[in-house]
Order: C-alpha cells, then structure tokens, then sequence
C-alpha cells in the first residue's frame, strides 16, 4: 500500500501513477481508517468541542476526497473498461459508507452536542453554518429511521448509486458505437471547412480515410446545423436522440429504460422513507424554493410569456423553410439548419465568420484577462504538474500580490473516451487545519473540436459562451474565503443558487469591451469588426421563445417525474414527457425521439427534481450583473464587491442574503425576461 499514489499525500494527484487496480484497496483502506476514527469521536466521554468533533471529520473528508476525486475525475475523462470496473465497485462501497457515517445516532449526538454548548454563539459564521448543514444532512441521511426503514434507505442509496453510474456509462457507450464513414465530400455539402475538418480527424483516429460521422457534439452540431444532405441531418438526429433506449440503430443494445425506471422510483421511496411527499419535495430541502408550487408557478410563468413568442418564431421559421429551402414540411432535424440559414439571411451573420475571430488560445487568454480585471488575480501556466492527458494544462492562481492560493486544471477538447459536455468539479478544497492550508483545486472541462490541419481550435461564440460558464463555477470555487469544506466554494450552496456564478460570467462573453481583449483574427490579429459585433449582438435574442421553451420542457419534464410519481404506475417518462409538451412545447419530436433515456444531468448527475435550477439561478444572474453594466463591465471595484459578497462566503449564509448583500435588494424576474429579449 505505501507505492498506492492515491495514498500518498501529494499537494495534486499523481495522475500518471495511477492504475485502476489501485482504486478498490485505497478507497478500501481509506473507509477502514474513517471508520476507527469516527468511533473514536462519537464515542460518549470523547471532547464534544468543535475542534473535536467537527474539524476531525472535515478532516477524515479531505483524506477520503484526497483519493477518490482524480479517480471519479479519470472515470469522466479517459474511461476504459477497467477503470469503469473498479470506479463502480468503489462508488459503491463509498455510497454505503456515507449512508452508514449520515445514520450514525452516536455521531448525531456528538454534533448536537456541538450545537447545544454555550459557547456556540462565539463560533464563527462558517463554523456554525458547517455545525447547522450537518444536523440537516444527518436528517436527509434518514439518522432518525427505524428498522427495518433504516437498512432499506440504506440499500436505496447503493443501488441508486450503482444505477445512476450505469446509466451514464450506457450514454458514453451509445455515444461512441454510432458513426457514419463518408467518402465523397459532396455529402457534406453545406458544412464549413472547420467542421469537415473535424470530421477528417474523426476519420484519421480509425484509420480511414474520408471522413467521419460522430454523434460527439461538434460532430452533431456540424451536421444539424450545417448539412444540406436532408438524409444524413435526419441519420444523425436518429442516432442522437435515440441513444441508449430501444430506439434508433442501436435499439435495446445500451437501453436504460429500466435503469430510468428504476432511479425515479427509489428516489420516491427514498423520500417517503425520509416523510417527505415524493423526490421533488425532498429535492426543495436543500434549495432556495420553498415549495413544489413555488418551482411550478415559477416555471409556468415563464412559459406563458415565452410560448407565444416561441410560436411566432416557429411559424416565421415555417415560411422561411417554405418559400426559401423548399421545405414543405419542417421536421425536428430541419430546424437547426433552417434556423441557421434564417439568421444568415436577417442578420447576414453566419457563425463560421466569427470562428477566425475566436482561436480557443486567445479566449482563454482573454478570460484570464476579464478575471484579473474584475478580481485582481491572475493565472500563470506551470509546466511541471502531472496531467491524464498531453492537451490538459494546470495553471496556478495568484492574488494581486502575486500569492498563490488556488489552481485548475483545464482539459478542453472532445476525444474518445472522454463523457460529452462540460462541467467544473473539485480536485481540492480550501481547508485550513491549524497552520496548515489546503488550497481550492478545480478541474475545467469541456469538449470542444480540437486544433486541425495546423489552425488552433476555432470556437464558436456559444463555445466561448461555455467556456467563460465553466469558469464562473470555477471561480466560485477557488475564490472562497471560507476555511472549511463543508461550507467553502460550491459545496453546500442551495443548488438552485449554484449556477449564479457561471451563468453571470457568460454576460462579459457578449460585452464589447471584454471581447475586445481576445476576439481577435487568427490569421490577421485584426479585432472582431464593429460591424459583425452589431450583427451578433442584434442575433442574440434570435429565437430566444424557442430556446427558453425547450429549457421549460426539460424542468417542468425532471419536475414532475419526482413530483408525480405513483409507484402503482411507474415513472412513465415517455407520458410525462408528452403532457408537459403540451403544456410548453411548440414543436413536437417524431414519436420514436428518446430523449430522457441520456439525460445524465437529472438522471447521473445532481439535477434530479432540480434541472429548474437553471432558469431559476439565470434571474440571480441577470440582475446581478445590471450593477457592472452601470459601473462600465470590466469595474474592479464592483467586481470586488461581488468576490466579497457572493463568492467568498460559500455556503455559510442562505445564497438569498448574499445575493441581497450585494445587490441591495431581492432578485427581480423582469431581469431575466430582459436578457432574453422578451421584456
């Protein structure tokens, strides 16, 4: 065990040592450790401070977190069929031990002893917010069940554990069986040169010659919205939207209608276990919404304002397809083709002409420069930290007195064997142990098309949209100011608060004088011309009804499935789905289109009864950035404030009074409406 790199007590984790059959002993060793030490605290004449109770178990987290975050971090990036093993094996027995430490009634007490001392009061804020979010945490752990309640809540967790980390694997796996080799070019007729580009070097990695298909999304993308060939847009919009369930070319092979199934009805049990009504109401414990109706009324609002404005844009979409594509019937795979060829034609912008002016090297650069604007710090590159892979870069985070005080590392390109999307996860949290300090790590990753034919990666103005996204909820990260864990950066903030800080960057991702410190030509150095800025600016609101729609379908979808649910029915995804479309929806997909069968953001990830959050965080975020638009964008002083207010305080205040404590007042909804275009 003294050679297992996931034991050893590195500042980052030595990703190159690591094997998978280095996973199941230390996180074996690790559970055994915790194990002996939380006895030893929990036991009744133990100190009932909390230097003893409380700071020994972030403590036992940060080692148990030390091992096992590069190996769920791998598991998302470089997969194979042995690390997939051992991760699901571990995830599992990690799984029981957290239900297992969450229903230990002697630990429960050792913290409610904590919280009843006199000298609780003289805590700090962090401290005491750590001290309340456990006793929550102990109740949503079912401490208080009795048998045979308790086991059973138990062997829920595991089994909803093991189901979520298969059904994503069922996505990967679905995702990667499906391509299309294309040999003649004049198939791909319509789709720029970056795209086909991208699908050579698809083509390259097997071998081939030509071209190739793929369902990864700057694949799909490429095709849906450029390709003329009607036949190949309609074979990848097949393949996509049928990915692991009983549709499509691949039916029944990576199917998780029964894996779906069987996640929403144990999350029901789970919850009525817990006495909550159903998942969506425990769901509401641990958020800003007070109630099932307040997310509803929430959702429906918006729905009425922007299905009409959804219907008018579809109808106009209709008639272009008509007269100008001859299209006479608008089809699901037609629409972001049509749509593009819609918006070239109003707004004589084109997406392929602002690629040049987005090289993935200098937005990154440029985002560093809006950061060290706004916030004073700074991200200085380091050549000398392991990496899973030669395109991941680590960069270290400094103050404005040149302190280095947090790091990331940044993977940016789509490759096999890495999950779609993107997404910021923690590798290290700020943890100060008497004079030691841990500081905040985060991993970045996206998956954008890689470098080609001697050109950098050219991104899209949503790539860089996405990219500034993942780094608003890096920063949250690693710009805490809170000492403990628990309740420092993301961890432990109301989930429906969490995307604030990420979709409150995406505003400087459209302002002029941010793009003016990277949107520059690739070839030429030229600055992005004022003439394209205006375009793009005016094509932002650009079938804003029809977006938002599909964003309310995918909430009112995941909220009602957990709000819903009758165990005598079953979760009946494909049922919800059609109703709540025809509460929202303006469009409807061919009856085959599966899409909650690769839903992973409600179904693997941590959105389940939540993916709401999204609209309901984008009013947070629209208002809070109104006070930078009046202060000129780019104003430290108010970018200070928000770091202060927002930021570095974590989890250790409701996000309501952060949000209040920087702007003032409470959030408006007409802020949203407003960044839409549909005030």
């Amino acid at each position: 065990m003294d050679s297992n790199p996931l034991l050893a007590e590195n500042t980052l984790p030595a990703f190159s040592a690591i094997r998978p059959e280095h996973v199941e002993p230390a996180i074996d060793t690790l559970i055994a450790e915790q194990r002996a030490a939380i006895d030893a605290i929990a036991t009744p004449d133990a100190p009932r401070d909390f230097a003893h109770v409380m700071l020994a178990q972030e403590r036992l987290d940060q080692t148990l977190s030390r091992a096992w975050s590069p190996v769920s971090h791998l598991h998302s990036v470089v997969d194979s069929e042995a690390l997939r093993k051992a991760h699901g094996s571990a995830e599992e027995k990690l799984t029981d031990h957290g239900i297992e430490v969450g229903q230990n009634r002697d630990l429960y007490a050792a913290v409610q002893a904590v919280a009843g001392r006199p000298d609780f009061a003289t805590l700090s804020i962090a401290e005491k917010a750590s001290v309340e979010h456990a006793l929550r945490d102990f109740r949503l752990s079912g401490v208080a069940l009795e048998e045979p309640a308790r086991t059973r809540f138990r062997e829920i967790g595991v089994e909803l554990s093991k189901l979520s980390t298969e059904f994503s694997n069922a996505v990967l796996d679905a995702t990667e069986a499906w391509h299309q080799h294309v040999t003649d070019e004049r198939d791909l007729a319509g789709i720029p040169p970056s795209g086909r580009a991208v699908l050579r070097e698809y083509a390259k990695d097997l071998d081939l010659d030509g071209y190739l298909v793929t369902l990864k999304q700057p694949s799909v993308q490429a095709v849906l919205t450029y390709a003329e060939n009607r036949e190949l847009r309609e074979r990848v919009y097949w393949a996509y939207q049928t990915r692991a369930s009983d549709q499509g070319p691949n039916a029944g092979k990576f199917d998780n209608t029964v894996r779906l199934e069987k996640i929403v009805a144990l999350r029901h049990e789970a919850a009525q276990l817990l006495g909550f009504a159903n998942a969506a109401e425990e769901s509401l414990a641990t958020k800003m919404a007070t109630s099932p109706q307040v997310v509803l009324d929430f959702l429906a609002d918006l729905a009425g304002r922007a299905r009409p404005v959804a219907r008018r844009e579809l109808d106009e979409l209709r008639r272009f397809a008509t007269d100008t594509l001859k299209l006479d019937n608008l089809e699901p795979w037609d629409v972001g083709f049509a749509s593009e060829r819609l918006r070239q034609e109003r707004y004589q912008l084109d997406e392929e002409q602002l690629k040049p002016y987005f090289p993935l090297p200098a937005v990154v650069e440029g985002l560093f420069t809006v950061i060290q604007r706004l916030y004073g710090i700074t991200l200085k590159k380091r050549e000398d930290v392991d990496t899973w892979h030669p395109d991941v870069s680590y960069y270290d985070v400094m103050d404005a007195d040149g302190r280095i005080f947090a790091g990331a590392y940044i993977d940016l390109y789509a490759r096999s064997g890495k999950r779609g999307g993107a997404w910021m996860d923690v590798c290290a949290s700020r943890f100060r142990d008497g004079d030691q300090v841990q500081s905040p790590v985060a991993f970045l990753t996206c998956n954008f098309a890689p470098p080609t034919d001697g050109a950098p990666a050219l991104l899209t103005h949503d790539d860089v949209l996405t990219l500034f996204h993942e780094f608003g909820h890096g920063l949250h990260h690693m710009l805490t100011e809170v000492d403990i864990p628990s309740v420092g950066g993301v961890d432990g903030v109301e989930w429906d608060a969490v995307e604030l800080p990420s979709q409150f960057m995406e505003n400087f991702a459209w302002d002029r004088q941010a793009l003016a410190l990277f949107a520059r030509h690739y070839k030429t150095g030229e600055l992005l011309p004022d003439d394209l800025y205006e375009r793009m600016l005016a094509a932002r609101h650009f079938h804003a009804g029809l977006f938002l729609v599909r964003q309310l379908e995918f909430a009112l979808f995941d909220f009602r499935l957990h709000l819903e649910y009758d165990p005598a029915r079953g979760a009946r995804p494909m049922d919800v789905l059609e109703k709540v479309r025809h509460e929202v929806a303006v469009m409807y997909p061919p009856a085959w289109q599966r899409f909650p069968h690769a839903f992973t953001h409600v179904f693997a990830g941590g959105y389940g009864a939540g993916y709401y959050s999204y609209l309901w965080a984008e009013v947070l975020s629209a208002d809070a950035f109104e006070p930078f638009e009046a202060a000129g964008v780019l104003d430290r002083a108010t970018g200070d404030a928000f770091r202060r207010e927002v930021l570095a305080v974590g989890a250790t205040r409701p996000a309501l009074e952060s949000f209040v404590a920087f702007r003032g007042r409470e959030p408006r909804p007409d802020a949203l409406l407003k960044s839409y275009g549909l005030a």
